[in-house]
């Protein structure tokens, strides 16, 4: 298989996907082929890491990631035009980065605000003050509560649902939306647990 990163020139595969610095170098690449492939790869890799830790975001930058190459395999759009899509994508993960700073969030309260505002009728209704108190207060509820063992017990997985339920109901999370938000909060949990479990002492 041809090494796409040196057929395009690039001696450090794991430069940074997000800087202006590789996006130009990128952009203006003659082997528009090489481009794309390069691009993608990177793309999906960073994807891969953001899962790990925010289950909302991976999903979107997934989706547009996905339909940007649907739509150039089906030609719908031409080789200038996918790349150009792409770095767009990457410059809008970058700017993903700082969004926990704009919200005064950390990293895991992101996670979780994202988790509960994935509904666009209870952002509206709740607004971001009321997602952010949320988040910290998920966050604190869900380390309390985790185990080494969490995740193939179930009386600690169902204690976690009825606290949540708890919390989405002291702040009137839409009642017709609060299922949904319980599971996606829990999905969530179970991706950050794993690294907050192995930082506890074993009881």
């Amino acid at each position: 298989m041809i090494d796409i990163f040196a057929a395009a020139g690039l001696t450090n595969p794991n430069i940074s996907i997000l800087s202006d610095e590789f996006l130009n170098f990128v952009k203006v690449m003659p082997q528009k082929n090489l481009a794309f492939e390069a691009l993608k790869k990177l793309l999906a890799d960073e994807i891969r890491i953001r899962r790990r830790k925010n289950l909302i975001q991976a999903r979107s930058f997934e989706e547009l990631l996905d339909k940007a190459i649907k739509a150039y395999t089906n030609r719908s759009i031409e080789a200038a035009e996918i790349i150009q899509q792409l770095i767009d994508l990457a410059k809008k993960m970058r700017d993903e980065q700082q969004r926990g700073t704009k919200l005064n969030l950390t990293e895991e309260e992101i996670a979780f605000y994202d988790a509960l505002a994935d509904n666009e009728s209870a952002k509206q209704v709740l607004g971001d003050d009321t997602l952010q108190k949320m988040a910290k207060e998920l966050v604190e509820t869900v380390r309390k509560n985790v185990r080494i063992d969490w995740t193939i017990r179930e009386s600690v997985q169902a204690r976690l649902r009825v606290l949540v339920k708890r919390l989405l109901k002291k702040y009137k999370y839409p009642p017709d939306k609060q299922q949904k938000a319980t599971d996606t909060v829990l999905e969530q949990a179970k991706l950050l647990c794993a690294d907050w479990a192995e930082n506890q002492p074993i009881q």
